[in-house]
This record gives structure tokens, C-alpha cells and sequence, in this order.
């Protein structure tokens, strides 16, 4: 039998209270401070107006400068994710003007964008195209990065193919996470916040030497609750809501000046209430005749049900629970060896585990009427593992030609199931059918990579990188079914398995010039690579079983980065220009009447355009920033398969998520001080244009524009090191949504945290 159950060693609420009395505990026993981020100290000059810091980013695996990496890089700090709580990657990204993330009912559907880049698809057998990666551990699925980012130092944000490097799925982007490292200095840190929507976080950290010079320790952990700001009417119970319990810990061993052992573990487990079926519309508008076509069964249906469709609406009607529950867990231990002459041989070996059990009410709707004549109910599991390890060496600097060279071994056996009941109302009676089907896939990758700066003079280097891929790729798919011909949404028995091995190669080549101390300019193209893919999911057929060419870019970008006016104002330019080559994408099909989705090679797309990430200290106590993205993300040749209805051709199209315009602007103000007490005020405005969320192209998904405003007000006490701050989120109450799309002649949408206005009051102290 099926069950819904993630096994844990205790219940929810007994892992609660455990997690709350031990960050209490470790508040009590701690004694010291906690630094907050990576970054270089700012200083002074003669006029008192602080200069902007310098942040040291690991965008080449080695320790820089950011003004000095010859990528597009946006370092979001884990004092910022505390001061806006932005505590997951969704939640953090949503800042970056380059960055978009797709939300659906299931954690194992939820993808990263970058300049409009990214594979849409729940498929077993497709890596995504934007690599997230947790401290030097790359995750081969996009589904594992649901998390509460616990003990956060930074994350970075690499923009544009990083194949040469960081490889494994990276040719749009990166999202480097880096976790706070043990310290021999004893502290910690203790966070407690609540917002309105009955919204609590605690989070706290111990950290401290346990043998003088040799051993130290971290041990973090986290518990945080929402009950969602979305009503279910026919349960009355609110849904769109979280539930995080998790821990990490590191231990730092440095038995002498040449070793250093980083080990780490974590644990989350997460419950999330989705809230796929919010009813905006009762319409559809048709592409490419913009025909509208409105639903009065569906306008019926809902009024029944006590729904009022409209882009204010946050009530849905679902009679089968709707939830998807996470355990993600995970060891690694990275070693640093200094091998004398400035070389260092670094080894990450590591192991990941995800558990994901999806319920879903698929239909929509909570009454099986001659209205809504069709119910269905699903019912997923995911078992994932991976084994990795990386080897790589790094070269002195200051040298002709310094380098980074290495190897990486990934095993990834993926293991699903999935059931869907099918209820008909029908002349003759309720009948009921269902589909059950075991598939999965496994992914073996190989790879030899290195880049190297070539140093003709202390201000002018070439940049060459490569890496070598081999990718062993499997599925398997065994659907039984009780009807022998297609039912809604529920495709006939099937079974099928299938392999492949594809070789494939990401380079990097390009020239830097230092135009000052301060400034410099580069130029770079890059070859990004994703790997084959097999489309493996509940409903594949006869027409999935073909392996989808890799997917191949070209892409060309000129930046500047400067710090001027003594080093007040830090401004960083991008151009970018990216062409792909067998994008692989989801393309909307039928199953008996229900839309489900096929991936295919859907052709070429291409982006271009321009960013800026500006940041300025114009006087003392103030902090301005800037940073904006003009994306022009098309899709250039759409390769339609066989049988495609005429509105397949989308060429020309707008590629889905990828607002032409967006930008942030952010400002912190110390507004009084008296040496101990500091009354800061910090803002942030984000507005972007409006963006396509379909690759249908159906006029109805498109999103409008919109603008998110928040401020806050924070209270510092210098020497009880500790501060409270009240946030306003969404002061203009403006409605949006994290994807819009067409359901059952109407439009459904899917709401943000902060689809209305809330409020709350956090407090930090640092031991």
C-alpha cells in the first residue's frame, strides 16, 4: 500500500520542541561574537565616510577579490537573508534582477532561471541548466534545494555558463551557497522572529574550540512555522503554509599548518501546504488568435463551491489533501592540503540523501458534479542518492600561468513512484479508475576540468578553461493502469527502459585588463553543456523513449568592474549574449482531455542584454544600491513535433520568466547613534516588467508588472551585541503571482509569501 508518510525518528511536534530547547541551551553556554560574512573589513578615510567593502567570493574555487573574478557575480550575505528574512533560495533570488524562480505544487517541479535560462520539467532522466551548490557539493536535483538555509555566510550567483569549473549542470548560472565554517573562538547567535500570518523562526549556533589548536566545532539549528495565507473553504483550514525543522554541523580539524579537514552534516525536514488551484479567471485566451473563450460551467462550479475568481482571490476548494513533504540530508568532507610552493590539493568527497512524498489534488475542485465531472488524486514518491567526489589542484598565483585543474565522479540512482485515481461522473454512475507507475533513472558523470590564467603582465591576462564530460544516463518505466485505453490525465499501460553515453566538453576562453588599481575589464566566450536527457515521468510513452540531444550554448560577455571616488562607489557592468542550441523545454500536451507536458528538444533561443550592480556610501551611515537586468530572451527556432497543432510555432516569442526590465534599489541609513544604541532604517524596492509564463504563449499567462516595496526599522545595542528589528513586507499590498497558467478553461495561479502585506518583529543576539 501507498503511503504518504516520510518516516522520522520523532514527530513533528516532539522535533520541534527538541530543536527549541537545545538553541536555547546553546544560547545559555556560548560566550563570544560570530562574524557574519566573508568579507574584507571596509575602511576610512580622512573624512570619516566609510568606503564599500570589499567581498572575497570562491566564483574560481579559489579565494578573490569579487571586483577582481572576471564573471557576472551577485553575493547576497547571510546578514542581509537575517535583516530582509529571506531564509531559502526562492526567498533570497528574488532580489537578483537576473534570477527568477519557478514555483509548483511539487518541490520536484521547482526550477532556477538565470537570464531567462532554465529547464522547465519534473522529468527523473533531466538535469537542470542553473547548478545549485552547497558548500562545494553540487546537487544534481533542483528539488533538493528546498531548504531553510540554516547558518548562512553567502551565497553567490554566478550569471552565464560556468562549465569550465563547476560543471555538473552549469551551463546558465550557479547558485554557490556557503555555510558558516567553525571558528576556535567561542560564540554564537541566537535568532527568534514572528510575523502576522501566525509566522515563527527560531534559529541559533553554537561555536567554540573542543581541543586547543586542533578541533572546532559548529552545531546550528532551526525551527520555523507558517500557516499559510491561502483558505481551503471546504475544510476551512489555511494552506500555502511551511513547516522547517532541520540542523547542521561542521567540525574544523587543523592538526597542523599544512592540513585542514572540514566535515559537515545536515539534516531538514520540511512539510509545505501547496495551493496549486487558486482560480483567477473563468477564461482563456487562445494563441496565436488571441480567440477568448469563457467558461460559464467553470464560473458555475466555482460560485457553488463558494470560489470568486479574480487576480485578488486567495480561496481554493480541494477535498483531498495537497502537500509535498522533503527530507534532505547530507555528509561531506573536504580536505585542504598544502602541498609547499604555493599549491594546494583540495579533495571533496561527499553523500546526499532526498526523500519527497507529493499529494495532489489534481482536479481542482471539491465536488464531483455535471460541472466537474472528473476527480483525480496523485500521489508521489522520490528516493534520490548521489556519491561525488572532486579532486583538483590549485596553483600559487603571481606566476606566468596560474591554474586550477581537476576531476569530478558523480552517481546519482533516482528512484520514483507515482499513482493517480481517476473519479468519472457519468450516465451510468461514478467510475473510477487509476494509474501506478515505477520508473526512475540513473546518472553516472565523469569529468576532467581546469581553467588558467595566462599573466603576460601584472595588468593583462588571457583566461583559458575546459572541462571533459562523459555522462551515463538510464531510465526505466513500468506503468500499470486499470483501464487499457487513455482516461483523463492517466495514459495507457507502459513499460520500457533505455540507456545512453555521451561525451561532451565546456570551455572558456577570454582576456582581462586591469585599467587601474581599481578597475578592470573583460571579455569572455564560453561553450556551456547540459547533458542528454530522457523524459521520464508518470505519464511517458512510446514517444519519450528517444534520448533528447544534450543541450549546448555559446555565450559572449563584456564587463567592467570598478570602485570609484576614493572607493564610495562600486559599479559593475555586464553585456551578454547567449545563443542555445537543443534547449530542452516542456511543451503542453493532452492526455483524454487533461494537459500534461512532454520535453523535447525544442530547438534554438537565445538572450541577450545588459546588467548593472552598483553600490555607493555617498555620506556616512548611508548605503545605496542598484542593481538592474534588461533581458531579451527569445525563442528563436521552435522545433515542433510531429502532429503539433499550428499554435506550437512560437518562434519570435518572448522565453517563459524573463521580464525584459527588473531592478532592485535598496537603502540602509543609520538614523541616530549614541556610541552604544544605533536606530537604523533600511528599505528595498523591487520592480520588474511583465513576463511570459508559458512557452504556449497564450496571451492570458502573461503576468503583468509589478512592484514589491518593504522597510524596516532595526534597534542595536553595541555592547549587549544584540538588535530587534520590526519589518513591513509588501507595504502597498500589491497582488502577484509566482506563475500563472491555463486549467480547465480557466486560469490558476500560484501565491507568493508576500502576495498580501504583513508585518512582524525579529530579534538577534550575537554570544
Amino acid at each position: 500500500m501507498l503511503s504518504a508518510k516520510i518516516q522520522k525518528p520523532r514527530s513533528t511536534q516532539a522535533a520541534r520542541r527538541t530543536l527549541l530547547v537545545a538553541l536555547l541551551a546553546s544560547s545559555s553556554l556560548a560566550g563570544g561574537t560570530a562574524a557574519m560574512a566573508q568579507t574584507t573589513p571596509a575602511k576610512t578615510d580622512a573624512q570619516g565616510v566609510t568606503q564599500v567593502e570589499d567581498l572575497v567570493v570562491t566564483a574560481r574555487l579559489r579565494s578573490e577579490s569579487l571586483q577582481n573574478v572576471p564573471v557576472a557575480v551577485s553575493v547576497l550575505t547571510g546578514a542581509l537573508a537575517v535583516q530582509e528574512n529571506r531564509n531559502d533560495v526562492s526567498a533570497l533570488v528574488a532580489v537578483i534582477p537576473s534570477v527568477e524562480f519557478r514555483s509548483q505544487p511539487s518541490n520536484k517541479d521547482q526550477d532556477i532561471l538565470i537570464r531567462g535560462l532554465g529547464t522547465i520539467t519534473t522529468s527523473a532522466g533531466a538535469e537542470p541548466t542553473v547548478s545549485t551548490v552547497i558548500d562545494g557539493v553540487v546537487l544534481a536535483r533542483p528539488g533538493q534545494m528546498v531548504s531553510d538555509l540554516i547558518d548562512l555566510d553567502h551565497i553567490e550567483v554566478l550569471r552565464g555558463p560556468q562549465g569550465t569549473l563547476f560543471g555538473k549542470n552549469a551551463s546558465a548560472g550557479v547558485i554557490n551557497i556557503v555555510t558558516k565554517d567553525p571558528t576556535p573562538t567561542p560564540g554564537g547567535f541566537l535568532d527568534a522572529s514572528y510575523y502576522t500570518g501566525n509566522e515563527y523562526r527560531v534559529a541559533g549556533a553554537v561555536n567554540g574550540e573542543i581541543i586547543k589548536d586542533t578541533l572546532s566545532g559548529r552545531l546550528a539549528a532551526v525551527t520555523s512555522s507558517f500557516d499559510g495565507n491561502v483558505k481551503n473553504v471546504f475544510n476551512n483550514t489555511k494552506v500555502n503554509g511551511d513547516d522547517f525543522q532541520g540542523t547542521r554541523g561542521k567540525l574544523l580539524w587543523t592538526p597542523n599548518s599544512d592540513l585542514r579537514v572540514i566535515v559537515g552534516g545536515d539534516y531538514m525536514y520540511t512539510t509545505q501546504t501547496g495551493n496549486q488551484a487558486i482560480y483567477l479567471a473563468n477564461y482563456n485566451i487562445a494563441y496565436p488568435t488571441g480567440i477568448k473563450t469563457t467558461s460559464a460551467n467553470l464560473l458555475t462550479a466555482l460560485t457553488n463551491e463558494g470560489i470568486h475568481p479574480s487576480f485578488s482571490n486567495k480561496d481554493i476548494s480541494l477535498n483531498s489533501p495537497s502537500d509535498d513533504r522533503d527530507l534532505t540530508s547530507g555528509a561531506y568532507i573536504q580536505a585542504d592540503y598544502s602541498l609547499g610552493g604555493g599549491y594546494t590539493l583540495t579533495s571533496i568527497s561527499a553523500y546526499r540523501y532526498w526523500r519527497n512524498v507529493q499529494r495532489q489534488d489534481l482536479d481542482s475542485f471539491s465536488g464531483l458534479t455535471t460541472q466537474t465531472p472528473t476527480q483525480q488524486v496523485d500521489l508521489g514518491h522520490v528516493w534520490e542518492k548521489q556519491y561525488s567526489e572532486e579532486l583538483r589542484l590549485a596553483s600559487p598565483k603571481g606566476n606566468l600561468i596560474d591554474y586550477v585543474v581537476g576531476a569530478y565522479y558523480l552517481h546519482e540512482p533516482d528512484k520514483e513512484n507515482y499513482r493517480r485515481d481517476v473519479t468519472q461522473l457519468t450516465a451510468a454512475g461514478n467510475v473510477v479508475n487509476f494509474g501506478f507507475n515505477q520508473f526512475g533513472a540513473t546518472t553516472t558523470n565523469y569529468s576532467g576540468f581546469g581553467e588558467a590564467n595566462i599573466n603576460f603582465t601584472k595588468s593583462f591576462r588571457a583566461i583559458l578553461g575546459l572541462r571533459l564530460v562523459h555522462d551515463d544516463l538510464s531510465f526505466s518505466t513500468n506503468r500499470v493502469t486499470s483501464s487499457p485505453t487513455a482516461v483523463p490525465g492517466v495514459s495507457p499501460p507502459f513499460a520500457a527502459t533505455g540507456s545512453a553515453g555521451v561525451n561532451g566538453y565546456a570551455d572558456r576562453i577570454g582576456v582581462q585588463y586591469d585599467i587601474s588599481d581599481t578597475a578592470n575589464t573583460y571579455f569572455t566566450y564560453s561553450r556551456g553543456y547540459k547533458g542528454p536527457a530522457y523524459n521520464v515521468f508518470f505519464n511517458m510513452t512510446a514517444l519519450q523513449t528517444n534520448q533528447l540531444e544534450p543541450e549546448t550554448s555559446n555565450a559572449f560577455e563584456l564587463g567592467l568592474k570598478s570602485r570609484l571616488f576614493d572607493k564610495r562607489l562600486q559599479f559593475n557592468l555586464a553585456l551578454f549574449d547567449d545563443t542555445v542550441s537543443n534547449y530542452q523545454a516542456n511543451e503542453p500536451d493532452l492526455v483524454a482531455g487533461t494537459v500534461v507536458t512532454r520535453l523535447i528538444n525544442a530547438g534554438e533561443v537565445s538572450t541577450r542584454g545588459a546588467e548593472i550592480d552598483a553600490v555607493a556610501k555617498p555620506i556616512d551611515n548611508l548605503t545605496l544600491s542598484f542593481d538592474y537586468a534588461y533581458t531579451d530572451a527569445h525563442i528563436d527556432s521552435f522545433s515542433c513535433p510531429p502532429g503539433s497543432a499550428i499554435s506550437c510555432n512560437v518562434n519570435g516569442k518572448p522565453l517563459p520568466f524573463a521580464p525584459r526590465n527588473k531592478f532592485t534599489i535598496r537603502a540602509d541609513y543609520m538614523a541616530w547613534t549614541n556610541g552604544r544604541y544605533d536606530v537604523g532604517l533600511n528599505t528595498n524596492y523591487s520592480w520588474q516588467s511583465k513576463q511570459q509564463d508559458s512557452i504556449a504563449e497564450t496571451p492570458d499567462t502573461i503576468q503583468p508588472a509589478y512592484g514589491i516595496w518593504n522597510a524596516a526599522v532595526v534597534l542595536t545595542d553595541h555592547k549587549g551585541d544584540w538588535d530587534v528589528r520590526l519589518t513591513v513586507r509588501n507595504i502597498t499590498d500589491q497582488h502577484y503571482y509566482m506563475i500563472i497558467s491555463e486549467a480547465n478553461g480557466g486560469l490558476i495561479g500560484t501565491a507568493p509569501r508576500d502576495f498580501d502585506r504583513f508585518a512582524g518583529i525579529a530579534f538577534h543576539k550575537n554570544f
